[in-house]
């Protein structure tokens, strides 16, 4: 269980960081509602989870299949869940039949991924399920998302090929130093440029997940719509301890 000074602060900082956002957005000349916060809660209990909920915000994200299929039950049913971690193919089934009310997966980072979120969407008779194309913008080895040059590709196979799923736009991790930020944004802006000309989608139509705590503010003024901020809102992450 959180502290109540815990949730508390939750709160206050939720609060910050919409400020900011609108701030933001403001300067891009752009409304704060184009601008969605997902709140990042992971390792977080529910009883903080409940305290932001209760503070008007019903946006979450998990990076842990684990985690996000024990919270969301117990969670209100109107939360709009995002899924932002790595996701294995063998995990689909069971995320998408605990978490009816998922809203997005950010991070379709391979066709075989896609093609089994199609078969579970289809199978469990679902609404079809908002995607992002996760894209490596900063070519580092450990990072999960398909080479800037291979994006359109597999946004193609989304759109045309998964009739179960939403192609909905791109999602980025920058590098943890945060140095080369605005040239991964430029990047991404860059691969949605080129996926939306092949595919004739608007560009408005087609979402930019990248931003985080430490770079949300610059990721907005470049143009993100979605932006992942956990330990700004929730504070540090609480890991078990190893034996």
């Amino acid at each position: 269980m959180a502290a109540p000074a815990a949730e508390g602060l939750a709160v206050t900082a939720l609060r910050s960081v919409l400020h900011r956002v609108r701030q933001s957005a403001e300067r891009s000349g752009r409304r704060a509602d184009d601008v969605r916060v997902v709140a990042v809660s992971k390792t977080k209990p529910i009883s903080l989870i409940n305290q932001v909920y209760e503070a008007g915000h019903r946006c979450f994200g998990e990076n842990y299949v684990q985690e996000i299929i024990q919270k969301a039950p117990e969670l209100p049913e109107d939360i709009e869940w995002h899924y932002i971690g790595h996701l294995q193919s063998n995990k689909v089934k069971q995320l998408l039949t605990a978490v009816p009310n998922l809203a997005m997966i950010h991070g379709v980072d391979n066709p075989k991924l896609a093609n089994h979120l199609d078969r579970a969407v289809s199978s469990i008779g679902r609404q079809p399920l908002k995607v992002l194309v996760q894209v490596n913008t900063s070519g580092e080895e450990s990072k999960s998302g398909v080479d800037p040059s291979n994006c359109i590709e597999l946004a193609r196979h989304v759109k045309l090929d998964c009739p179960n799923l939403e192609f909905s736009g791109l999602m980025t991790i920058g590098r943890p130093d945060y140095t080369s930020t605005p040239e991964n944004f430029k990047t991404l802006l860059n691969c949605r440029t080129e996926v939306c000309k092949v595919l004739g989608m608007a560009e408005s139509r087609c979402e930019l997940s990248m931003g985080m705590s430490s770079d949300f503010e610059l990721a907005i003024e470049m143009g993100s719509t979605n932006v992942r901020i956990g330990s700004t809102i929730f504070g540090p992450r609480e890991y078990p301890k190893k034996q």
